[in-house]
């Protein structure tokens, strides 16, 4: 029996942390589980490090850190590599192509002009702004290579509705649940508040330092606070912790570092300002077992289903009250909100996915 082809495309580095790129990652491991031949494709022609995926790995284009949506995206403009990703689809012919964020420039825009394979499109993007404004004519032109559009959020389907005119099925962001309990869990002595992420104004980790030094101002039990990320505030924010030895910046992480911090947090902290389509961190961090203090916002809100202790975004005393809420947690909260995490798990995302890739070729097929 022939085995089934996969092109997947993230048109943000693998090199540079984010959500996108993970979820990439953690789809390709799930479709190789399942028997499929994947090619993951993504910017930073430069990258050479191995990463934890059977799927064979494309690096195609200069890498380029650009504005987007509050935030800097690790992308490529070249020509040559939206070339090169739709001559591996024409070589590899597979039996579909997975185009995350297929709007983004510029890696997969060739590969949707072409469109020689069926071809899916998953949007993670929420919020509006110029660039989707004044780039509409082509977002809709765009749109019309897609065989079937999945959005990851009512929001981000809402975002691309606005701005494209289609009209996208919303599923979710998914994540292996249980490579969230492969290392031990130690419970630190000195309460440690642990924050994920990239470390730009819009995430609000300065809120996080905030918090935790005006609590140890007080000269209560000190926190510890530790910062897994990296990005343009990095500067500016430790600045804002001072010389103060309980903020730890420990820089971005690799996968397996990130989980085994998140095992080893007393408390995990999602104070982001805006900008959130879905909060895959939050359900990671239940996974985890650990209990968590998020951001009161509508992309959070949502994938907190109630097992979170929410806070108003931006204010420091709301985050550290938040924070001591959480440090009394007790065995049942955690096992709910794990159960809670679990139907997000990517098993369940790539079950759903299987049935639009059946759909895309049979649209695909028709409109031969």
């Amino acid at each position: 029996m022939t085995r089934r082809r996969v092109v997947l495309v993230s048109p943000y580095a693998l090199s540079v942390f984010g959500g996108v790129q993970e979820q990439a990652l953690s789809m390709s491991r799930e479709l190789a589980r399942r028997d499929y031949e994947v090619d993951l494709v993504a910017p930073d022609s430069r990258d050479t490090r191995d990463y934890d995926t059977p799927a064979t790995v494309h690096r195609f284009g200069r890498l380029l850190s650009l504005p987007a949506n509050g935030s800097r995206a690790p992308l490529t403009l070249s020509p040559m590599a939206g070339r090169q990703l739709a001559d591996l689809v024409v070589r590899r012919a597979p039996d579909v192509v997975h185009l995350h964020e297929p709007f983004a420039p510029l890696l997969g825009w060739s590969a949707l002009r072409a469109h020689v394979a069926p071809t899916v499109g998953t949007f993670h993007r929420s919020g509006n702004g110029p660039a989707t404004v004044l780039t509409g004519p082509l977002l809709r032109r765009l749109a019309s290579h897609l065989d079937v559009t999945v959005a990851v959020s009512p929001a981000a389907a809402a975002t691309m509705g606005r701005a494209a005119d289609v009209t996208p099925e919303v599923l979710f962001n998914g994540f292996e649940v249980e490579r969230f309990v492969e290392f031990a869990r130690v419970v630190p002595t000195t309460p440690t508040v642990l924050v994920v992420g990239r470390l730009e104004e819009r995430k609000g980790v300065a809120i996080a330092i905030e918090a935790v030094r005006q609590h140890n101002a007080r000269g209560a039990e000190r926190w510890r606070l530790v910062v897994l990320g990296d990005g343009p505030e990095r500067t500016r924010l430790k600045a804002l912790a001072g010389l103060d030895g309980d903020c730890q910046f420990v820089g971005a992480p690799s996968d397996d570092e990130k989980r085994a911090w998140m095992r080893r947090a007393s408390v995990i902290v999602a104070p982001a300002l805006r900008g959130e389509s879905f909060g895959l961190v939050l359900l990671e961090s239940m996974a985890s077992e650990v209990p968590l203090v998020a951001s009161d916002i509508v992309g959070y809100r949502e994938a907190a289903g109630g097992h979170a202790v929410l806070v108003a975004p931006g204010d420091p005393h709301a985050l550290e009250v938040g924070i001591e809420v959480a440090l009394r947690h007790d065995r049942q909260d955690l096992d709910a909100a794990r159960e809670h995490a679990s139907r997000w798990s990517m098993h369940h995302l790539v079950d759903e996915y299987e049935q639009r890739y059946v759909q895309a070729r049979h649209r695909y097929e028709r409109a031969r």
